[in-house]
């Protein structure tokens, strides 16, 4: 079985969904702190040859609460509709620009204001869109310690609750965890490395790592599928 444990992202790059794709079962955690200026509810889409920020407008409450006790800000509707009509202005002579889109307004229609569960149905959605079926799992379903494990320690509870064989995590995950901790546990610690997916974006210079969106807007279904497949390293030391 293998497992990967991740954050929940807003729209990631396709590095995320390699790691989805490769795992048997993926876990995401909703009880974990929501931090600020990451990657939880925003990321980067193509503006003119440069790169920009889209994000989720946030609720203002505590900085210590969990991402799932947090909530989409009560101007999100109006706010999700100007941020539709910039995709547009921005994708709109993309080659597959009108099933993406789509697809992202769907996404942004889901009428539960809840930060997690807007953020993991719009995983699923993309999932679904390019054919990914690994099994989602919500970290706090998982019956393990909450309060108390943290970092590696919660990592390899989990693993050991999912009766995992292979743990796969992004490659800088190697500054954090041991090799030797894991195999003490008959834990298998792998890291995916994205290899590079270049693709024309109009006629501007190349601009590499944009959020899912701007790779499902100019490449088939079957070719992104193809880098799920193959556009990754897997490093084992």
């Amino acid at each position: 079985m293998k497992i990967a444990i991740m954050q929940p992202y807003f729209l990631p790059y396709i590095g995320y969904f390699q790691l989805i794709h490769a795992a048997d079962r993926f876990v995401i955690y909703d009880n974990i702190q929501y931090t600020k200026k990451g990657w939880i509810n925003r990321n980067r889409i193509l503006q003119n040859g440069k790169d920009e920020y889209i994000s989720l407008p946030i609720k203002k409450d505590s900085d210590y609460l969990d991402v799932r006790e947090r909530y989409l800000a009560d101007t999100f509707v109006k706010d999700s509709q100007d941020v539709l009509r910039k995709i547009a202005g921005l994708y709109r002579k993309a080659p597959h620009f009108n099933e993406v889109y789509a697809l992202l307004e769907g996404i942004y229609r889901f009428e539960n204001p809840n930060l997690f569960e807007f953020i993991f149905h719009s995983l699923q959605e993309v999932c679904g869109y390019l054919g990914i079926q690994t099994e989602f799992v919500v970290s706090s379903t998982v019956p393990i310690d909450h309060q108390v494990l943290k970092a590696e320690d919660k990592v390899l509870s989990l693993c050991k609750a999912l009766d995992a064989s292979v743990y796969i995590n992004p490659i800088g995950g190697t500054e954090l965890y041991q090799r030797a901790v894991f195999s003490a546990q008959n834990i298998d610690l792998q890291f995916l490395k994205a290899n590079p997916l270049e693709y024309p974006q109009f006629k501007h210079e190349f601009v590499p790592w944009l959020s899912i969106l701007d790779v499902m807007m100019f490449n088939t279904v079957e070719t992104i599928r193809a880098h799920l497949d193959d556009g990754y390293t897997i490093v084992t030391n």
